[in-house]
Parts: C-alpha cells; sequence; structure tokens
C-alpha cells in the first residue's frame, strides 16, 4: 500500500479532515478487500459502490446480506455533524422500505463506538479479548416485535450467527477445521453467553407496512425563531 493509504489506515478522521477532496470509506471501515481468503475465494468483487445498493433495492434484487458502511462525512464521527449520518441512514432505511424486498428484510443499524458516553457496567469476560463497551444499536423489520428491547447478552458476534444461522444452517468459521490461519481465541458465535437475535422477531405476525422518515435533518439553531 501507498504511505497515503496506511495514513488513511491508522487515522481515518484526520485523513477525511486534511484531504476532503478524497471521499469515499475508510479503508479501516471496508477491510474486506485487504483479506487474503476474501481475493482467494474471487469475493472481492462482492464489495460494490452504494449505487449498486440503490439499484438493487429499486429492482427487489438485493442479495442475501448487505453490509454498508459510510463514508468519513457520514459516519458520525467527530469533527463531522451528525445530521448528515442522520439523513443518510434514513435514506437507507426509506429506500428498503419502498422496495419489493421490504418484506422479506431485517435492518440491523448499529454504531461502532459508544456516543463519548460513561459506561459503568464492566463488560463480561468471554476469552482472551473479552467484550468491549456497550454500544447502540437497532432492529428494523416488518417482523420486528414492536416496542421490544433486548435485553440480552451481545455482541457484534450476533449479527454474524443470526446470518449463519439464517444462511449457512448454523455453520461456523472454525480455525481448527478451516485450514486457514485464524488468530481468534475462540469461535465467537458459539460462546454461550452470547444471545440470540432471532428473539428480536416475530416471523408468525403479518409483515408490518413500512414508516418513512424524513431524511433531512432539522433546522439548525440559526435558522429557529
Amino acid at each position: 500500500m501507498a504511505d497515503g493509504t496506511i495514513e488513511c489506515l491508522k487515522d481515518p478522521i484526520s485523513c477525511a479532515k486534511e484531504r476532503p477532496f478524497q471521499r469515499g470509506t475508510p479503508p479501516i471501515w471496508n477491510p474486506l478487500p485487504h483479506f487474503v481468503d476474501v481475493h482467494q475465494d474471487a469475493q472481492v468483487g462482492n464489495v460494490k459502490p452504494l449505487s449498486e445498493f440503490f439499484r438493487a433495492a429499486r429492482e427487489g434484487t438485493l442479495p442475501s446480506v448487505t453490509w454498508i458502511a459510510p463514508d468519513a462525512q457520514e459516519s458520525e464521527h467527530p469533527p463531522s455533524s451528525i445530521a448528515p449520518g442522520q439523513s443518510y441512514v434514513t435514506g437507507l432505511v426509506n429506500t428498503i422500505m419502498r422496495s419489493p424486498d421490504w418484506n422479506s428484510s431485517a435492518i440491523f443499524l448499529f454504531w461502532d463506538d459508544w456516543g463519548g458516553f460513561y459506561d459503568h457496567v464492566v463488560p463480561p469476560k468471554v476469552d482472551a479479548n473479552g467484550y468491549g463497551l456497550r454500544v447502540p444499536a437497532l432492529v428494523i423489520s416488518p417482523y420486528a416485535k414492536r416496542g421490544y428491547v433486548d435485553r440480552q447478552v451481545l455482541s457484534f458476534d450476533a449479527y454474524l450467527k443470526f446470518i449463519e444461522d439464517r444462511f449457512l444452517a448454523g455453520q461456523r468459521l472454525d480455525p481448527s477445521t478451516d485450514g486457514r490461519a485464524d488468530s481468534r481465541p475462540t469461535v465467537r458465535e458459539d460462546v454461550a453467553i452470547l444471545g440470540n437475535l432471532a428473539a428480536d422477531f416475530d416471523f408468525s405476525q403479518a409483515p408490518r407496512a413500512p414508516l418513512l422518515l424524513s431524511p433531512h435533518p432539522p433546522p439548525g439553531p440559526a435558522s429557529m425563531p
């Protein structure tokens, strides 16, 4: 990688601030193209520009799993304003709600940082790495339980577990059998304390109609009377 790319990997926010003409998702937020096995499996072509998501949503051809990461300006990371990020996410959710795929969709909206608020709860010690600080997350789906607060112990591994259970019949990546180097101390999807996101849904209910929100940021103090 070029020196500039390495600098952006170390500090993507400063990189975006100092080089605002370089739009796009910082590599540290979109690491898949840098994994050797992604190239070996010829999957790097699955990393698409966001325009492909909008096209597939309109046509009702969204893939089984879509992972979307924002660019620095819309990520809600400082020094960027949170308003563009909230508008960006609302637009993505509205796009899926308008899509022919809405009635078979589950949207997991989550953040990788905790917002700067003090968290007094000590994370569970599940392996050599343990869990980190708590972060917010929302489940949006025509089958999501209304007003439900999930009080299970969850981590980012719960999203992988849900996907593997749904589309791979519970098959896990396992460093003891996969034949590839794997630095993980454990297969985190199988940790006993990890909850199951299937509890957030009621798939027996009739699919709920979309609830579209305005993607426009609210007026700022300068425009308020």
